[in-house]
């Protein structure tokens, strides 16, 4: 396990008159060097109890786990608060140097987990999507000091430690924890968080019921061992796409995923039957992949901006999206699920679809785009490998774990078909 030599300072909420006051911007921050060592021991705080469907004898990363649902979780309830003002008016989405959308909710998201993480296991780093480069160097900027304002705030409203003092100092530092310059990792094997604030940010920053996900693993020694999705959209009856973005009711939705090696994969709700974040022991439901057989019986997952000719299984197959007609052999089922990658393997992990095909269009694709949906769906029955059958490597980017290199794209199925489209794959890649 790697050591990590930084410790966030004590959060500073300020609190006068009954209204949190947050205190003005920061320095730039440091970057931090993680070595390996053989092992380290865990400086462990006071950690919120969190209930998981297995006893910890049964796991050995059971800790971290329930720390990880506990702060994705929280999380999600910063989405969903973020999302009530996010067009209201202010600024709270803009667009980074690579013109993708970044939102209050995902820097807010990052800090949070980050800060929650920071109690419970502090020696263990981040890698993270975001970082607070581009809130800094607009200092001058009201709309940024607005854009940190909020960020902050949404932070402080969420944060499990309400009774210590947070600054905005504190809230861009865990921000950068698991940025490009927070963490800077050797060749040896390595243990640490891999989070994804928010997966779909371009549909949670437009639309109102649009899928995303909140994504955070545990990575040891190159493999994935436990990892959480929240989806505070997701529908218990349909399975959400292009054409049917809507969720029919307003309470049945919003899902909690879990996975620990050797544990399964489970699911709980998010919401009770009042449309509230559950706040009672619930029913964890264990999960798993489907199990049809037949390549064109399948259900196939494709990401919105791909298309079924970018896929080598479009030389043996023709696709449809219309599920009340006839196919034969000949034709597969394909559904356009909006939004990030994390959406499908979730999809896939819980029986929905039996496939989903992603074609990389770079050499390189983003780790925490995949991390966590490999554990998901790994434990729910099913397989996820690059389009030559090989695993995906987390540890190919040796200095910051940030980048992996699947051969041609990524294959997840259910297992059952996972050889068979291998075979396709490859033979018309």
């Amino acid at each position: 396990m790697p050591l990590l030599h930084l410790s966030l300072p004590p959060h500073r909420l300020l609190v006068a008159g009954g209204r949190r006051r947050l205190l003005p911007l920061p320095p730039s921050p440091r970057r931090v060097c993680v070595r390996a060592a053989a092992s380290v021991e865990l400086e462990v705080a006071a950690e919120e109890v969190y209930e998981l469907p297995f006893p910890s004898e049964r796991a050995a990363h059971h800790r971290e786990l329930a720390a990880a649902a506990a702060a994705v979780e929280r999380a999600c309830r910063l989405c969903v608060d973020v999302k009530r003002s996010l067009l209201s008016g202010e600024k709270k989405i803009f667009e980074k140097n690579d013109q993708t959308l970044v939102t209050v909710a995902d820097f807010g998201v990052q800090a949070l987990i980050s800060l929650e993480l920071q109690q419970s296991f502090p020696s263990i780093p981040l890698v993270a999507e975001e970082d607070s480069a581009s809130l800094r160097s607009s200092n001058a900027d009201n709309s940024s000091n607005v854009l940190v304002e909020s960020i902050s705030s949404a932070v402080a409203d969420n944060v499990s430690n309400t009774d210590s003092l947070l600054t905005h100092d504190d809230v861009l530092r865990a921000i950068d924890k698991g940025g490009k310059d927070g963490a800077s990792f050797d060749s040896n094997p390595a243990t640490y968080w891999v989070l994804d604030p928010i997966d779909g940010t371009q549909g949670f920053s437009k639309v109102d019921d649009t899928l995303y996900v909140v994504g955070l693993a545990l990575v040891v020694n190159g493999k994935v061992v436990a990892g959480v999705m929240g989806s505070p959209n997701w529908a218990s009856d349909t399975i959400a796409n292009r054409k049917d973005d809507s969720i029919a009711s307003r309470y049945d939705r919003g899902i909690l995923m879990i996975a620990h090696e050797g544990c399964g994969t489970w699911t709980k709700r998010l919401y009770d039957e009042f449309g509230q974040f559950t706040t009672s022991k619930d029913t964890w439901n264990r999960c798993f992949v489907d199990s049809c057989s037949v390549v064109h019986k399948a259900r196939y997952c494709l990401s919105d901006n791909q298309t079924w000719n970018m896929i080598p299984l479009s030389v043996v197959f023709n696709s449809t999206t219309d599920e009340s007609k006839p196919r034969d052999e000949n034709e597969l089922l394909t559904s356009y699920v909006f939004s990030g990658s994390l959406c499908k393997y979730l999809t896939v992990a819980y029986g929905r679809a039996s496939v989903f095909v992603l074609k990389a269009r770079t050499k390189s694709l983003k780790s925490w785009d995949h991390t966590v949906g490999v554990i998901c769906v790994q434990e729910a029955g099913g397989q996820v490998t690059d389009w030559r059958g090989e695993p995906l490597d987390l540890e190919a980017d040796l200095t910051g774990r940030r980048d992996i290199y699947p051969h041609g794209g990524i294959l997840i199925t259910n297992g059952v078909l996972h050889n068979k489209l291998a075979e396709l794959i490859k033979a018309n890649y």
